[in-house]
């Protein structure tokens, strides 16, 4: 999952919880930045929820800028960004490629994509959470409405929406993976011998471009959750039906217990220290390129 799809879940978890209080980010502030890339996205961010709060004040609705509060990476979230074999392999050992793991290690603060904790985050869910049913339509409205107000003043971005933004984002990033990842000769070979050692292992590959081989083992896993979650309930089909043209594939998780997920992750975990062997002089050229790029990306939309 890269930095962009993180965002839009964030979002939409804090829409869901932002009436349970909590301390914002008042604009203007943050925590310590891992990096002065990071601080420029986070700029921009704030830059962006300032006006979106001044469009919202011009049109009479309360709205407080809010940017979530991101911590500092360690030291070992900094080797696995550059591709570190160890720090990637002390990772996997533990989460797999960080499916099953959310049901054994839920608050893992070094796993796999891990998503902040908004339970406490974005205050103006106590501002729209008392608002009448009529005011609420009016004010999501007008929230639609100063996101597009907001990505053109502060982020200098034509939009139609919110979810406009975040497409758009992601069709940058890519773009940008297309080229600098799928296209690069040297990720291209290295790819080529790992989908080479996971198939002699007896994994399945499909895809040996380097964008696509980087999320085989995730994607399988998910894969597999899906059909266990799927067989947990009465109102979806086991088997899943080919998406159309335009359609998001649905997937549902599973409700499994730490110890029943325990076998399930232990599987994974193996699968994802052997994608890792295979891989190994893969990820070292692999992981620090494509985070440059979700950087970059960052910084131009603020994410």
């Amino acid at each position: 999952m890269n930095t962009i799809r993180k965002t839009v879940l964030a979002l939409a978890v804090t829409a869901v919880l932002g009436g349970c209080g909590g301390n914002a980010e008042p604009a203007g502030k943050s925590a310590s930045p891992p990096s002065k890339s990071a601080a420029t996205a986070q700029e921009k961010r704030r830059q962006f929820e300032s006006a979106k709060a001044d469009c919202m004040k011009q049109r009479g609705f309360k709205y407080i800028a809010y940017v979530p509060q991101e911590d500092p990476d360690t030291d070992e979230a900094r080797k696995r960004k550059a591709g570190d074999y160890e720090a990637l392999r002390a990772q996997r050992a533990k989460y797999g490629f960080g499916v099953f793991s959310l049901y054994v290690h839920p608050k893992g603060p070094d796993a796999p994509d891990g998503m902040p904790d908004l339970s406490g985050a974005d205050p103006n869910g106590k501002i729209w959470t008392k608002l009448s049913p009529a005011q609420n339509k009016s004010y999501w409205k007008t929230v639609g409405d100063c996101v597009v107000v907001a990505a053109k003043q502060a982020l200098g971005k034509k939009v139609s929406s919110e979810m406009d933004l975040y497409e758009q984002a992601e069709a940058v990033s890519n773009r940008a993976v297309e080229r600098e990842i799928d296209g690069d000769a040297e990720l291209v070979k290295l790819a080529s011998s790992m989908a080479t050692c996971l198939t002699g292992k007896g994994y399945k590959v499909s895809d040996t471009r380097p964008s696509q081989l980087s999320q085989r083992g995730r994607l399988a896993f998910l894969d597999q959750e899906d059909e266990v979650g799927r067989k947990q309930r009465e109102d979806v089909p086991d088997v899943p039906s080919p998406p159309k043209k335009g359609e998001v594939k649905r997937s549902f998780g599973a409700t499994l217990t730490p110890a029943q997920a325990q076998p399930y992750l232990a599987k994974e975990v193996k699968a994802a220290l052997d994608d890792l062997e295979c891989g190994k002089d893969f990820y070292r050229v692999y992981t620090p390129k494509s985070e440059a790029i979700y950087q970059k990306v960052d910084q131009e939309f603020g994410s």
